[in-house]
């Protein structure tokens, strides 16, 4: 069988690593992975030279600046990574003619939808960050007409700095923990969104490029939660493996301030995920089960 190469920028972010790990039993995939201690990835000379030697199918892009409340005062850096980056990746990847699979995000929206958003409303973000991952899909599409731009939710997973290991880490110390619950959205695995990028993308190599692949797609747990929810199962998961707990109180945004507003409604529609290209995203409760349970075995 024919082997898919697949190309990844970044290698230290939850999306990548995960990447990473999914892939080693697949041995139908061959990835490589290029990132900031490698070259700048706004740079599309440099990105294109790394992609010219590795020779990939399909590059995906889940690199970005991801800190949100600090790219209110460092806006440059998020839009240097979110948008000249995500057009970088892009431009080099249209001149191999090959697709290219980029991640957003659901702050691309302002929360005001009383239902979850769907591929075709309207963004309209309200933080730098939301703003600077929205200018990255439009030089995406404008770059590369052979994109997959793929936005998620609430990303958790066993690597790097997320809510559930945050959550886990202030539980082992202090005995009650106030968490937003006003704010509703899908909590979503790096390691299923893993799992769900390679199926897309050897779909899109075995079947070849369609039309019907192309432009954007919802990518997202399935369960809605609150922050407040969310912390609970964490706790009561964390609880199951022996771990120490803390009490949850809710609390309003109000009187959580941060320097970046946070959608009130991030709860993203994803039929589209599965009608074309028949992926379905596994329950909060078997995603959480799992990374929390490796969390506590590694003590990180």
């Amino acid at each position: 069988m024919k082997s898919t190469r697949l190309y990844v920028l970044g290698r230290h972010g939850q999306v990548a690593r995960a990447l990473q790990e999914a892939s080693e039993a697949q041995p139908d995939l061959v990835l490589g992975f290029g990132g900031r201690d490698a070259f700048d990835i706004a740079d599309t000379d440099a990105v294109l030279q790394a992609l010219r030697g590795f020779q990939p199918d399909i590059v995906i892009n889940p690199a970005a600046y991801t800190a949100v409340d600090r790219a209110e005062e460092d806006a440059a850096a998020a839009y240097h990574v979110n948008r000249d980056g995500a057009r970088a990746v892009a431009e080099a990847s249209a001149r191999l003619e090959i697709p290219t699979i980029h991640l957003s995000t659901d702050y691309v929206f302002d929360g005001a939808k009383p239902a979850p958003y769907v591929e075709d409303d309207a963004p309209a973000p309200i933080n730098v960050y939301g703003a600077s991952k929205l200018a990255g899909e439009l030089a995406v599409a404008a770059a590369n007409r052979r994109h997959v731009i793929l936005r998620t939710a609430w990303v958790y997973s066993p690597f790097g700095q997320n809510f559930v290991r945050t959550m886990l880490r202030l539980a082992s110390s202090r005995d009650t923990l106030r968490v937003v619950n006003d704010q509703v959205g899908c909590p979503t695995s790096a390691l299923d969104i893993a799992r769900a990028i390679l199926a897309i993308a050897r779909r899109i190599d075995r079947a070849g490029w369609t039309n019907e692949f192309g432009g954007v797609t919802h990518i997202a747990g399935p369960d809605v939660v609150t922050w407040y929810d969310f912390a609970c199962s964490i706790i009561r998961v964390a609880a199951a493996h022996g771990a120490r707990t803390a009490r949850i109180e809710p609390i309003p945004t109000r009187d959580y301030p941060t320097p970046a507003r946070r959608p009130a409604n991030s709860r993203l529609s994803c039929d589209r995920l599965t009608a074309v290209f028949g992926v379905s995203m596994p329950s909060l409760e078997a995603s959480l089960s799992e990374c929390v349970s490796r969390l506590i075995a590694t003590g990180s």
